[in-house]
């Protein structure tokens, strides 16, 4: 069982979820990419040879404010 979150704002109680990422033909979660963006010709943004990990993110039900998490790191190719 997971402990009770507090909102680091309000002192509300924080609701887990995630942010979703949309790309043509899916739907995933994001995901946190270790240093400066670099644009690809072939893939947007270089992410090879980076350390990457999922974000998790916490909403306030009081006043909406979101806290982000990285979670388990996870290979992006």
């Amino acid at each position: 069982m997971q402990t009770e979150i507090k909102c680091s704002k309000c002192e509300g109680i924080m609701l887990q979820g995630f942010i979703l990422d949309r790309s043509y033909g899916g739907k995933y979660q994001q995901t946190w990419v270790e240093g400066q963006p670099e644009k690809s010709v072939w893939t947007v943004l270089k992410t090879s040879g980076r350390t990457t990990f999922n974000v998790q993110v916490f909403r306030c039900v009081v006043c909406s404010y979101l806290e982000f998490y990285t979670t388990e790191e996870v290979d992006v190719k």
